[in-house]
């Protein structure tokens, strides 16, 4: 049992090298050691701040993302709105356009058709004038061929003359 039981002798220098080191620890190692545990803790501290600003800075982010979108959208509907009522309005104007110019076409093709006609009328009635003056000529040849003829046709005339 002596192996077991210590002597009185050691343990008191035991005790005394406790509190040597324990006195030592406490004057030079404690002080450290808490101060080093105190910076970690608000190392901690500031991380998860920092975490959590970040986090809100992410949300509000986000949020000013999902915005932009939005308006994004917005702002291409209006310019899709815009560039079809465009096309519509130049689809009008060109059918417009193409109607005057066939409306103006029609006028003139109606415009040289009557000048045309006019024309050929005039040109029959000058024809017809000159057949007229030509079948008449031969016809006063044949008939006023002799002189009998000749004084009868006078004599016709004068008297239709003094009836009028």
């Amino acid at each position: 049992m002596a192996l077991v039981t210590p002597g009185l002798g050691l343990i008191v220098w035991m005790t005394i090298a406790f509190l040597v080191v324990w006195i030592g620890l406490g004057k030079f190692a404690w002080p450290a050691i808490l101060e080093t545990i105190k910076e970690r803790e608000e190392n901690i501290a500031n991380a998860l701040k920092s975490a959590e600003n970040a986090k809100a800075e992410m949300e509000k982010l986000q949020s000013d993302n999902e915005r932009i979108l939005k308006e994004a959208r917005e702002e291409r509907d209006v310019i899709l709105k815009e560039a079809k009522e465009i096309k519509d309005k130049l689809i009008a104007d060109a059918e417009g356009q193409a109607k005057e110019k066939a409306a103006k076409i029609v006028a003139e093709a109606n415009a040289n058709i009557q000048t045309e006609k006019a024309a050929a009328m005039a040109e029959i009635k000058s024809h017809v004038a000159a057949l007229s003056v030509e079948i008449a000529e031969k016809i006063l040849k044949s008939e006023l061929a002799d002189d009998k003829k000749q004084k009868e046709l006078v004599d016709n005339l004068l008297n239709d003359i003094k009836l009028n």
